[in-house]
């Protein structure tokens, strides 16, 4: 077994990165990332930027390189007001949606089913804005968490590519989708994960509510934190 963990930023990586043991950085042309084991598991730790370009392109370019079993996404997230979760908590992503992905007219929105797009087939099974995660690995960390006593939100995330900066837009994907909370590079790497055939987990902490922006009101370091560590108990604590 081992296991690539991609974030957007550096410092939701830097904790992980402090957990390895025997650390090793390769200096790839595109993606230089870091190599090591925590919990006796081989860990691969990739910071591909901010973005759903990125991500895309830094999950193939180390599932080709690493072949992992698992990839984990872990990284912050703005919490719709309607989700009950607050600054710090943290939340597990059962699916994926594409925000972004389709058109706008006159009549409203319409998503790639209305228009006939699938963003990935595989034989007779076709996925459009709505991207599944591993659910084997969804509850294991549902599962920790209950043992650990960590309150763990689960349901869907929205990938977007221009975030909601006012309530108005905010109450528009979280009524759209039925989601938690919204990112910028969930999506991609789900749907990357889900071409190739790997199991892919994604653990946010929440940063901030998705209300008027104040960027003042905002606790990043602490949302960050809160998945990292997380996701060491993930790996450390493993029964799988």
């Amino acid at each position: 077994m081992s296991v690539l963990i991609i974030t957007a930023v550096r410092q939701e990586a830097a904790l992980l990165e402090q957990a390895l043991s025997r650390p090793s950085r390769v200096g790839a042309r595109a993606f230089p990332h870091v190599e090591g084991l925590i919990g006796g598991l081989p860990v691969a730790i990739c910071v591909a930027g901010v973005g759903k370009i990125n991500a895309a392109a830094a999950c193939a370019a180390m599932i080709e390189r690493r072949q992992p079993q698992l990839v984990i996404n872990v990284g912050c997230a703005g919490a719709y007001t309607g989700s009950g979760l607050g600054i710090g908590a943290l939340a597990v992503a059962a699916s994926e949606f594409l925000g972004d992905e389709g058109v706008i007219t006159s009549a409203g929105w319409l998503d790639l089913l209305g228009m006939k797009l699938p963003s990935l087939v595989q034989g007779e099974r076709r996925y459009y804005n709505e991207i599944p995660l591993s659910s084997q690995a969804v509850e294991r960390a549902r599962q920790l968490a209950d043992r650990c006593g960590i309150s763990l939100a689960c349901g869907g995330f929205v990938t977007v590519s221009t975030c909601s900066g006012s309530e108005a837009q905010a109450e528009v994907l979280a009524g759209r989708f039925g989601a938690l909370c919204e990112n910028m590079e969930g999506a991609a790497i789900a749907l990357t994960c889900l071409r190739y055939g790997i199991d892919c987990l994604e653990i946010r902490g929440i940063s901030n509510l998705v209300e008027e922006r104040n960027m003042a009101a905002w606790d990043i370091a602490r949302a960050v934190e809160e998945a990292q560590r997380f996701v060491l108990k993930y790996l450390e604590n493993r029964d799988w």
